[in-house]
């Protein structure tokens, strides 16, 4: 039954993306001295995961969900590569970053799963 709850799925999906993307970036740094190497990421969680059915805000007076600055300009913070000399596009301190980024959104995942058990233990009358 818990499997089956979307917060659980979700939570699963965002662990293993973080895995996943600690991963790629951990094979960019050892690849750091590797001339003509590319470094590589995956795309952002929010991009890539397809909930079973997707959610549906509901607004409850008019206005109160709408779409005003969804069209307004967003800062792209993410960093271009740099080539070096010999071709390698992987600066360490871009991986350190995005290593940093990988972790908290494992974290984060980790959290919504023990929180979800936690609500579901409280809600049988299982609090531990």
């Amino acid at each position: 039954m818990p499997e089956q709850l979307e917060i659980i799925q979700m939570a699963q999906s965002m662990a293993r993306h973080a895995a996943a993307r600690s991963a790629a970036i951990a094979r960019n740094i050892a690849h750091a001295d590797t001339p003509g190497y590319r470094a590589v990421d995956l795309p952002p969680f929010s991009e890539v995961y397809q909930p079973v059915q997707p959610a549906r805000l509901r607004a409850t007076r008019p206005g109160h969900i709408s779409q005003a600055g969804a069209d307004l300009p967003r800062a792209d913070h993410a960093a271009r590569p740099v080539e070096s000399p010999d071709g390698n596009t992987v600066a360490l301190e871009i991986e350190m970053m995005k290593a940093i980024e990988s972790r908290r959104a494992h974290d984060r995942a980790v959290a919504v799963y023990g929180k979800s058990l936690d609500i579901l233990r409280a809600s049988l009358g299982r609090i531990r």
